[in-house]
């Protein structure tokens, strides 16, 4: 088994057991404030569980990976959902894995542009946050509370995204 991965284009369908894709959808656009404002309504939906816990909003700045990348680990959040929303109009790549009995298979590289977010589910394997090219800053929506919520993951042997471009 090669351990290239290959990048897809971000969209709903590609991403939907991993969580949500964050972006304009025209379907659910409504005006509000007098018709000035148009919402785009529950793009996602932040899922937080514990004793203690709520949802916090954060800045996170990615510096860019250099290319061809090792995967090397996996983590995920076993006790909420996290959401990532580029602030800077610049592609960046989402790494995702399901679980296989504990741990997580072999990953999948999502290409998003810099006006698409994901909110990677309770749960999800994910690598952490990569940006390419230069760094960016994304609005993090998570959980903060009591309880140990990561879980971290070591592949024996590295998988390796191309360079994306």
């Amino acid at each position: 088994m090669s351990r290239l991965l290959s990048i897809e284009p971000l969209s709903r369908q590609a991403f939907a057991s991993f969580g949500s894709v964050i972006e304009a959808d025209p379907a659910s656009m409504r005006f509000i404030n007098g018709g000035n404002t148009e919402r785009f309504h529950a793009l996602a939906r932040a899922e937080v569980t514990g004793d203690g816990a709520g949802v916090i909003i954060n800045i996170f700045r990615g510096q860019p990976r250099a290319f061809p990348y090792a995967v090397t680990m996996m983590e995920r959040h076993p006790l909420g959902s996290q959401s990532f929303s580029p602030l800077n109009d610049r592609p960046w790549l989402a790494v995702v894995a399901e679980d296989e009995g504990g741990r997580p298979g072999r990953p999948r590289v999502f290409l998003a542009s810099g006006r698409q977010g994901v909110n990677y589910g309770r749960n999800v394997w994910h690598h952490p946050l990569m940006s390419v090219e230069s760094a960016s800053d994304f609005i993090v929506v998570d959980r903060d509370g009591p309880g140990n919520n990561l879980e971290e993951f070591f592949y024996d042997e590295p998988f390796v995204i191309p360079v994306p471009f």
